[in-house]
This record gives C-alpha cells, structure tokens and sequence, in this order.
C-alpha cells in the first residue's frame, strides 16, 4: 500500500505536461528537413554521394509527418501515417515518418523512413528488437495502401532510424546498421537482388534499421551527425550556442520558426530538469513522513517535518492504513 501512496502523490504533486511538449519539441526540430537531411547523408548509404542541399530540395517528399491522421483514396496513399496497425500487436505509433525518392539509373525509388528519439535505453528489453519490430511493421503496413491483394512487388523499402539518449559510457557516439542479407547454405542459386533488394547496384536491403547512440556534446569524433545531434539535444546547451552551432557548423540558416522551436526546447527543458530534481526530493519527502507517521507523530507535526501539505499528509495517512 505505500507503493501505491508514493505513486499517487507523485501524480498529484508532479504533472507531465512539461516533458511531453519537450518530447514534442525534439520531434518537431528533428523533423526539420535540413537536420533530416544531415541524418540521411551519413545513415542511409542510398544518399552517401548526394548533397545535403540536393536532399533537402529534390529527394524529401513532402512535410515529414509528426502524428498526421494516414488518408487513404481508394488504392492510392496521401500524406504519411504516423501508426500502424497490426491485427497481431495493435498499433505501431512511430514519432516522425516521411517519405523520400533515391535517384536509381533513369528513374527514382521511393523509400519510407521513421525517426524515433529514445530516452530510455532499457525499457525492459533489448531496444534493437522493437527497432526491427517497427521496421517490418512499416513493411507490413503498406498492404492496402501501397499496394493490394498479392502485389508484393510494389513494396517499397524502409528505414528506422533510432536516435538513442542517456546510453552507457560504452555505447556512447556511436552508429550500427542492421540489414537483410542472403546467406548461400547449399547449392548455386542466388536470388535476384531487386527481389529484396530495391536497390540492384548497392548491397542494401528491403529494411534497414539504424542505431544512433548520442554522446556528449563536446564529445570528439568524426561523425558529422553525432556533432550534430550531441549538440542540438544537449540540456546543457542554451539555444543561442544551439543556433549559432548550426548555422557555422552545418550552414542550417535561422529562421523565426527554428529559433522559436530551438528556444522552446531548451526553455522546457530547463523545466524537465527541475521536475526531476523536484521528484528526488519528493521521494525523500514521502519517506520521511512514512518514519514519522510510523513513529505516532501528529499529521500537523510530519507536514512541518517532511515538508509536505497537510493534505498530502493525510493522504498518506490513509494510504498506509488501509
């Protein structure tokens, strides 16, 4: 029961609302096609050899959708969904899904790429599971909206890209990809690439699943978009460093609307930050009202000793009671 007192004063005492519009901050920034384009350059090898600018201006499809409703037209898709459902598992929300066109000889193939900001590396289970879980949802997904009845062929290829904060030491500013391979067991028969493999000059598969692990921002290494992101998602960097690093470092030009999103994030997370150091004291709140309560104090007695309300108190009181 005062498992269940603790948690309830908790949510009394402490509200979300700050940390999921900072949440909501990160997505928008990230989904700027600018830093996008940063990301695609050095995670998704399909754009390797092609400019920032050239991804930007030609290859970004659209607005990237941060939790846009998916409208369907008959067989035809508009817009991009940011869920999927899965008759297995539910639904499949992702954070940011947009699509993009790579230049393939004299047409263009059209991928699907999901951005996900993750700031708890150990929810419970190895993360890299539910980044391939998501990507073959995206796969999944596309039945009766790329294509219909049996025309696997019109799948288009995926990527989830997976930007992971607060990691351990050993992780820190680093990068996996993870991909589909054929592997020859017995015989001389090799499948045709395109059938797998929607690129047939590169070694790139139908789904890709990349693992980005941030470090700190003063962190040294070679990685463009590790600099990148250490900096940008960066508590302890104001928005005024934030903005003046990516206008020198990456040539991404202010804007009234990035500066106002930028310093937004960083005012909100000031907020996060305090809400944390507020929780740790709550606890030690609610422990020393519990000693004091066990002790027989007065409730008048354990709010001045612990520095909760009366009310709040009270309701411990009658937590560990019943």
């Amino acid at each position: 029961m005062i498992q269940k007192s603790d948690t309830l004063l908790t949510e009394i005492i402490n509200t979300p609302n700050e940390k999921k519009l900072y949440d909501k901050m990160c997505k928008k920034i990230l989904a700027n096609k600018e830093i996008l384009a940063h990301i695609m350059k050095e995670c998704v090898a399909e754009y390797h050899e092609i400019s920032v600018k050239d991804i930007v201006e030609r290859y970004i499809e659209g607005e990237p959708n941060i939790g846009n409703i998916n409208i369907k037209t008959n067989e035809n898709i508009i817009g991009m969904a940011t869920e999927d459902l899965n008759l297995l598992n539910g639904k499949t929300f992702y954070d940011i899904r947009y699509r993009a066109l790579v230049p393939s000889g004299n047409h263009y193939i059209e991928l699907i790429l999901n951005i996900e900001i993750q700031n708890d590396y150990y929810p419970g289970y190895p993360l890299i599971k539910r980044a391939i879980n998501y990507g073959a949802n995206m796969i999944a997904g596309q039945y009766g909206t790329e294509f219909v009845k049996s025309d696997y062929s019109k799948i288009k290829k995926v990527y989830s890209i997976w930007i992971c904060r607060d990691v351990p030491r050993y992780l820190q500013n680093s990068i996996n990809r993870y991909q589909l391979t054929e592997q020859q067991l017995m015989g001389n028969f090799y499948e045709q690439k395109s059938n797998y493999d929607l690129l047939t000059v590169s070694n790139y598969d139908l789904l890709t699943v990349v693992m980005i692990y941030l470090g700190q921002p003063v962190s040294e290494t070679k990685s463009a978009v590790l600099k990148l992101l250490n900096t940008l998602l960066a508590i302890e960097v104001n928005s005024a460093n934030k903005l003046e690093f990516l206008e020198n470092e990456f040539g991404i030009m202010r804007s009234q609307k990035l500066e106002s999103e930028v310093g937004l994030m960083c005012n909100l997370s000031i907020g996060v930050e305090r809400r944390g150091i507020e929780k740790g004291e709550l606890s030690k709140a609610i422990e020393i009202a519990k000693n004091f309560l066990q002790m027989k104090f007065s409730v008048e007695d354990v709010a001045k000793g612990s520095g909760l309300s009366i009310d709040e108190v009270k309701l411990l009181q009658a937590e560990i009671a019943a």
